[in-house]
């Protein structure tokens, strides 16, 4: 493993929970998405976002953010639109029992300010826009989980 993704092996996954059960796998997935061709990557972020975003959030979404942001801001990605989208949908929705989820994992989501700023100028066009609509979605962010900014 390279630098990107080298803190993946701090964070005690097999404690973590996502939509189907231990997030043990996370970092596989994760590493798929880093590294694997366009069709693995792709495969690999649809998995990832029905586990830690799509319906609902979870502790294993929060440990997720930062290397998210990481791969987003990595040109060799091959789905770094995807990943901004998984970005904002993380910052959209919840979680019913665990408002302190909803809470670390926007806040994590929104301390990529910066990295979604320098990508709203890259020159990939899709990467650009993507971005954007997350800034956007950062600017406009309120909900009765976070603090008030």
């Amino acid at each position: 493993m390279g630098t990107i993704l080298r803190d993946m092996r701090h964070v005690q996954w097999h404690e973590l929970r996502h939509a189907q059960g231990s997030a043990s796998q996370v970092p596989g997935v994760l590493s798929r998405i880093a590294w694997g061709d366009s069709e693995s990557a792709e495969d690999a972020l649809s998995d990832l976002g029905q586990w830690i975003g799509a319906m609902a959030v979870f502790d294993a979404t929060v440990a997720t953010v930062p290397f998210l942001w990481e791969l987003a801001a990595m040109e060799t990605v091959k789905d770094r639109v995807g990943v901004l989208g998984l970005l904002g949908t993380i910052l959209a929705h919840g979680h019913a029992h665990h408002p302190e989820w909803i809470r670390d994992a926007h806040l994590a989501v929104l301390a990529g300010r910066a990295t979604a700023e320098r990508l709203a100028a890259d020159g990939d066009p899709a990467v650009s826009s993507a971005a954007g609509v997350l800034l956007t979605a950062c600017t406009g962010h309120v909900c009765s989980a976070c603090p008030p900014r």
